[in-house]
């Protein structure tokens, strides 16, 4: 299948901003001493809300396969931070810089890439179980859970968040904090994004999914991994929908 040329289009100015914001948010972290927890946010939001933001300006079809070069601009764009290359091109560095917190280190980039490969690899098959079953308008209730909710949490958490706990991280025995504040920002975040979709549900299904799929997805946020919040939230948010409409 081909992919149409708006795409490129679409793409092109999609990563020349992200390129953009990284390179002003890391200018923020050095010079300004701004904190790398909330510049890392801003990058976060930019690739979550920029796409739907330009496609309302520059359309393409989705199919299969701009879904799959989705996945390799995505890939793409995270190797242009690799040691070797930010070592050498110094604006590289700068944006680095925005996303790579100092307790993350030496791991920034491995988290990352594990990460992302996890996370498609557990939204591929739910897509395709739940285009099947027609059942995909659904699938934005995980994935605002994890962009708009995990989004918030960090910078909520940072600002108001006292009561804290510790979680694990991958590859390393080190701990890291979360907030109690951090937390409710997904679980309020799921819920608003249930009473968005109520009109997909029954009655029955929809108080079900109100009791359940919100506190469900804030504790695969709470234990999950450090940096390693969406393949949890997807697989435990995907599956208990799926659970749900099998009532």
């Amino acid at each position: 299948m081909s992919i149409p040329a708006e795409f490129w289009l679409h793409h092109a100015v999609f990563y020349t901003l992200l390129f953009i914001i990284h390179y002003i948010n890391g200018l923020l972290v050095i010079q300004c001493d701004f904190k790398v927890n909330y510049t890392r946010k801003i990058n976060h939001f930019a690739f979550f809300f920029l796409p739907s933001l330009l496609s309302s300006l520059i359309e393409y079809k989705y199919s299969a396969a701009t879904f799959f070069m989705d996945m390799i601009c995505a890939f793409i764009f995270l190797t242009f931070f690799i040691a070797p290359l930010r070592n050498r091109f110094k604006p590289l560095l700068v944006m680095f810089r925005s996303f790579d917190r100092p307790e993350d280190r030496p791991m920034t980039l491995i988290w990352l890439y594990t990460q992302f490969i996890a996370s498609y690899l557990v939204l591929i098959p739910l897509l395709a179980y739940f285009q099947s079953h027609n059942m995909l308008p659904l699938i934005m209730i995980i994935i605002i859970a994890n962009g708009v909710g995990d989004g918030l949490a960090e910078p909520v958490g940072i600002t108001f968040g006292k009561r804290k706990y510790t979680t694990y991280a991958l590859f390393t025995k080190k701990r890291y904090v979360r907030s109690y504040a951090g937390s409710a920002c997904v679980f309020v975040t799921t819920v608003i994004a249930i009473l968005i979709f109520h009109q997909y549900f029954n009655s029955i299904q929809f108080i079900v999914a109100l009791l359940s799929v919100p506190i469900l997805i804030t504790l695969a946020e709470a234990y999950s991994p450090h940096t390693w919040d969406s393949p949890f939230i997807y697989a435990v948010g995907g599956i208990s929908l799926i659970g749900i409409f099998s009532i």
